[in-house]
């Protein structure tokens, strides 16, 4: 590993301000896309919010009920992603900022920290999900959590498993962490650095 990479990994794990995706990242991801879209009548390929958003309120009304009470239903099945805890305890420790960025519902995104005992590593103020600001790609949420801590972009990184949060870190200009836990990492121009655990993350 050169020089630099190292030193860009060690500036990442001494970042002071954290925000992370949820599903996939923090907990093993176990959502469904294709049954929700099939449920929900759309195309293979289409995304889901962006879709339902597109649609008259009295029409996407019903829809939105359908996707939370899916998102809920899958919150029951959550699982920690192997060193989840360890890596937040670590980070809790050091003082840094932890954030949750997530385009599920709340509900369901509480449900999911807690079943997977993650829920007091994060205040309240700093879980924002799909109600609380634009929603991944775009970098709202990162900027406000940013701007809730007196963050700089260039002590912070966004840690996720999906393209949406590596574009919306690369928006936000903070630090991009991809983590994959088969070691592919298809978005190179938009990760700064690919993990296949979270310990990796850990500065020993």
């Amino acid at each position: 590993m050169n020089d630099s990479l190292n030193e860009q990994r060690k500036n990442i794990r001494a970042s002071k301000h954290w925000v992370f995706d949820m599903d996939g990242t923090l907990t093993i991801g176990v959502h469904d896309f294709a049954m929700m879209r099939s449920e929900l009548g759309l195309a293979h390929d289409a995304d889901i919010l962006e879709s339902v958003q597109a649609l008259p309120p009295e029409q996407a009304a019903p829809m939105w009920d359908k996707i939370n009470a899916m998102e809920c239903h899958f919150a029951s099945l959550a699982k920690p992603m192997p060193g989840a805890f360890e890596l937040l305890e670590h980070l809790q420790k050091k003082g840094v900022n932890l954030g949750i960025l997530t385009r599920n519902v709340m509900p369901a995104t509480l449900q999911t920290l807690k079943a997977c005992n993650l829920e007091q590593f994060f205040c309240p103020s700093n879980i924002l999900d799909r109600a609380s600001c634009e929603p991944k790609p775009h970098p709202a949420g990162i900027q406000l959590l940013l701007d809730q801590w007196g963050a700089k972009t260039s002590d912070s990184v966004m840690v996720g498993d999906y393209l949406f949060d590596l574009e919306a870190g690369r928006a936000a200009n903070v630090a991009t962490v991809h983590i994959n836990t088969l070691s592919q990492y298809p978005w190179p121009n938009m990760t700064d650095w690919g993990i296949n655990h979270l310990n990796q993350l850990i500065d020993h």
